[in-house]
């Protein structure tokens, strides 16, 4: 059952690729599919996080325990960005995709870059958490959540377990919906691709722009490809002295779905349920996945690195050594700002770019090309949190 459930989801891409480039009028007519897909997700995601995590937390019992998964958690996401950004920069440079290429100054409306420090700190903790929740101010919601559950963990035994309890029921339920909605993947899927393949105009209108831009996509996907198929399984066998490999067809749904949907955040019900099903003890799961979904980002890090280098080399504009480790330095604290939603990496490149002088506006060349890159990418970030869950499981349970 489930293989025949897994190859109706690839065959969904596949279809969702055909329709959408030979038929795009039909392509366009089953984008209210997709959105209802879509939105059913995003439905479930933010009662997921807030109900996993303090169930979660509560389970560890000891703030000991928290302390020692959360680190775990920073020191992997930190060294696994950092790394993804390293491999962008290193095929980037190897390859040279920007030379011979000649950049049209048109205007652009370039997206502002709504991301600062400052405002990554305040909204760490929302003034209302019924606002937060609205605003889908993740982060906000995590560290509320946290909050509140480490403060369950104080109070005495009998209304923690009561508390507990009710938090154990809601995860059930939550994961029963998760369920339903997921049995509609492959629909979904097909809709979603479809739609913005016929969006983009059809295979008329893609091809051509693969072609002008075949050495920059090739680069991304070349850099992706090492960073999820080699780093990150070679940390996990590093870690674990377990095949990663097995892992990763373990949870290939929850990368077909990050696919389609280009949302970390979309994805995570469907994450969290083919983790578990893979060995990922549930605490685990349910506390590193959720905050992973938002700041770990390794995907969106390399593609941002890359990207910036290539406009650069575009334009002709020689980089020196300290602008390169801007770029490194830059890639990798705004991805912690891309808050797992579509297209968020567009926004926080601007940074990066301004880190190192190149012009805003070719930003529009590479949007062309961004709809299927965001999806990769979003894969390979999905990939980088079941990895680090499977990685901190295994060295805190020994499971």
């Amino acid at each position: 059952m489930k293989g025949r459930f897994v190859a109706a989801m690839v065959a969904g891409v596949v279809a969702g690729f055909l329709v959408g480039g030979l038929f795009p009028q039909a392509g366009l007519k089953v984008k209210v599919v997709g959105e209802l897909f879509l939105n059913a997700l995003k439905m479930v995601v933010l009662p997921l996080i807030v109900v996993s995590i303090a169930n979660a937390v509560l389970n560890m019992e000891t703030l000991e325990r928290f302390r020692s998964i959360g680190l775990r958690a920073l020191v992997y996401y930190t060294t696994t960005t950092a790394l993804a950004v390293a491999t962008g920069l290193a095929v980037v440079i190897l390859l040279k995709p920007g030379e011979g290429v000649k950049l049209a100054a048109g205007a652009v409306e370039v997206k502002k870059a709504g991301f600062s420090l400052e405002s990554l700190v305040t909204s760490l903790v929302p003034p209302n958490l019924f606002e937060a929740l609205v605003n889908f101010n993740v982060l906000g919601v995590i560290v509320a959540t946290m909050l509140f559950s480490l403060a369950a963990i104080s109070v005495e035994w009998e209304r923690e377990l009561l508390l507990k309890q009710v938090l154990e029921e809601l995860d059930t339920v939550l994961m029963r919906l998760t369920g339903w909605i997921v049995r509609l993947a492959p629909v979904g899927i097909f809709a979603l691709i479809a739609y913005k393949v016929a969006a983009m105009g059809g295979a008329q209108a893609v091809v051509p722009v693969l072609k002008s831009l075949g050495k920059y996509t090739a680069t991304v996907l070349l850099g992706l490809a090492v960073h999820g198929f080699i780093t990150l399984p070679l940390i996990y066998f590093v870690v674990t002295r377990e095949n990663p490999y097995k892992l990763l067809l373990r949870v290939k749904e929850a990368l077909i779905t990050a696919f389609a949907t280009a949302s970390s955040s979309a994805t995570l019900p469907v994450t969290i349920e083919r983790a578990v099903e893979a060995g990922v003890k549930r605490e685990v799961a349910e506390f590193t996945l959720p905050l992973g979904a938002t700041v770990n980002m390794d995907g969106t890090a390399l593609y941002e690195a890359v990207a910036a280098i290539f406009l650069a080399q575009s334009y002709g504009i020689e980089l020196s050594l300290p602008q390169y480790l801007a770029v490194f330095l830059t890639a990798t604290l705004a991805a912690i700002g891309a808050a797992g939603i579509p297209e968020a990496g567009l926004v926080t490149m601007v940074l990066v770019l301004k880190s190192i002088g190149v012009p805003l506006e070719g930003i529009g060349i590479i949007l062309a090309i961004d709809w299927f890159l965001d999806r990769c990418r979003t894969a390979v970030n999905v990939l980088g949190d079941i990895i680090g869950a499977a990685i901190i499981s295994r060295s805190v349970w020994g499971k």
